[in-house]
């Protein structure tokens, strides 16, 4: 049985030390920490992410100065709140929450933020700042997987890490990272040849590529540490449920495996949070922890 990378349990502690942050900072008289969640439409499980992301604000004290659209927004709507919310004092953090409807162009509202606002680590310049190994904020997910693989002291150092998908919300970043931590990085992707010859090869495997119970026992090495970034929902004789990139019995093989639900999932929202709190106190001149 593999031991669990537990991010539950990580992300309820690294929330509460947030909270502290946040309450030493507000008890000095300054404003609280604001982060502006933009959602536009009805999607029910965007709905859903939002409300858990503004249940998180308000445990550790930040602000939530998030803002509905309906679904035929506009382009110039979204961008003018954008260009408020960057000249906006209050907020230290704002999200534009994907996916958004086909008529709106994603990237270039993403790359509208404000970098030093930018609390989903996604705007160019941040993913720059990563490249070059400079102080900036990072994208949340990839930042969560680190995290969790920092808590429980997990080499990296010297050790093959195998990255399963090579999107620019979740792939790319954390090769980057793991690059930082001199771990030799192989990413991996759907015109892979042999790709169970390619993880059978890693001591670090992390599956990112959204597709349910992809990486099985026979692709996985005896004793590899196994992260799941997938969360996918299926239907089949036992219900709806939500399950991995990464089938179950790849708990017998690995000697760490991420749960999900319960994994990487609170990193990410987490991670969110702990970049919104580190932009305020980088604007506001306190010291950054």
């Amino acid at each position: 049985m593999a031991n669990i990378l537990n991010g539950k349990a990580l992300a309820q502690k690294m929330q509460a030390e947030l909270a502290v942050r946040v309450s030493h900072a507000v008890g000095q008289g300054h404003r609280p920490p604001g982060l502006a969640v933009l959602m536009v439409g009805d999607n029910p499980a965007s709905a859903a992410y939002v409300r858990n992301k503004e249940r998180a604000c308000e445990k550790v004290g930040i602000a939530s100065l998030g803002q509905h659209f309906p679904v035929d927004a506009t382009q110039e709507t979204l961008a003018g709140a954008i260009a408020t919310l960057n000249q906006d004092d209050r907020v230290d953090g704002i999200l534009v929450q994907l996916p958004l409807p086909d008529h709106l162009d994603s990237v270039a509202l993403l790359n509208a933020i404000d970098p030093d606002k930018d609390a989903d680590g996604l705007h160019p310049i941040n993913l720059g700042r990563l490249l070059r190994g400079e102080e900036g904020l990072r994208s949340c997910t990839p930042a969560g997987v680190m995290r969790l693989l920092a808590e429980e002291k997990i080499p990296l150092a010297g050790k093959k890490a195998v990255v399963v998908g090579r999107s620019i919300l979740v792939g790319k970043p954390l090769a980057l990272m793991l690059l930082e931590e001199n771990a030799t990085v192989t990413i991996a992707h759907s015109r892979t040849p042999d790709l169970a010859a390619v993880t059978r090869d890693a001591d670090v495997l992390i599956a990112a590529v959204g597709r349910p119970n992809m990486i099985t026992p026979d692709m996985v090495k005896p004793g590899a540490v196994v992260v799941d970034v997938g969360i996918n929902r299926i239907h089949d004789e036992q219900g709806s449920r939500l399950v991995g990139d990464v089938a179950a019995a790849v708990d017998s093989v690995a000697s760490w495996l991420t749960p999900v639900p319960g994994g990487v999932g609170p990193m990410t929202v987490t991670l969110l949070l702990a970049n919104t709190v580190w932009s305020y106190h980088k604007r506001l001149g306190l010291e950054v922890v």
